[in-house]
């Protein structure tokens, strides 16, 4: 009869849900820092370089299939652009800034459609106030200009934070600080991987040299 009594008490079962509700989140917490640190360490790993590696060259190689059309960047941003993208490619989109990087491609074609049209828009407004009317318009001040003076500075490391890392412009400070750490442990296998590569290269053309030359 006791036990029944202390089963159907709302209060002790209120407590009891609360509890298991509190372990619950304990065990996600710790199940996401035990992801972070797998995911950091796992751009230390050889194999993970390798497979960089990999899709780097086939990158670069699609990078130097038409070098000299006109309508291509630069060679060192395209060269940027390719490394960026295996790096995306490499972390399979589970982060937010892999995925951003994949989907830049389709944004920066929109973005210049988006551009193209606006500038013909104020190309048409310009010509019609200078018929309308010889008076100059005042610069406008933007209201995110001046709120952005007034943020704290820890505020503005924040979000400068943000813009550097690819996805987290508008995110919160733990999704940034958990991409940052990603993200940085990414370009850090990025660096040796590409470091590795030249290495590589200019072996291998010093020794097609040293072979020319004593042919």
């Amino acid at each position: 009869m006791a036990s029944t009594m202390i089963s159907s008490n709302p209060v002790t079962n209120s407590s009891a849900n609360s509890d298991r509700s509190k372990r619950k989140k304990k065990r996600k917490a710790a199940s996401a820092e035990q992801y972070r640190q797998e995911e950091a360490l796992k751009w230390r790993t050889e194999s993970q370089q390798q497979i960089y590696s990999s899709k780097l060259i086939q990158a670069l190689s699609q990078v130097q299939l038409n070098p000299s059309s006109p309508s291509a960047p630069r060679r060192g941003r395209a060269v940027r652009e390719a490394a960026d993208r295996a790096l995306a490619v490499s972390a399979r989109g589970r982060s937010r800034w892999s995925r951003a990087i994949l989907t830049s491609r389709i944004k920066l074609k929109f973005r210049k459609q988006q551009n193209k049209h606006q500038q013909r828009q104020r190309i048409v407004s310009a010509v019609a106030a200078a018929g309308g009317s010889g008076r100059a318009r005042k610069p406008r001040v933007s209201v995110l200009r001046l709120r952005g003076k007034s943020l704290p500075a820890v505020q503005r490391k924040v979000r400068l934070l943000g813009r550097l890392v690819p996805g987290c412009k508008k995110e919160p400070l733990p999704v940034i600080l958990e991409e940052a750490t990603d993200y940085i442990a990414a370009l850090e296998m990025q660096v040796r991987a590409m470091s590795a590569l030249a290495e590589l290269l200019s072996g291998s053309n010093q020794a097609a040299g040293s072979a020319g030359s004593s042919s």
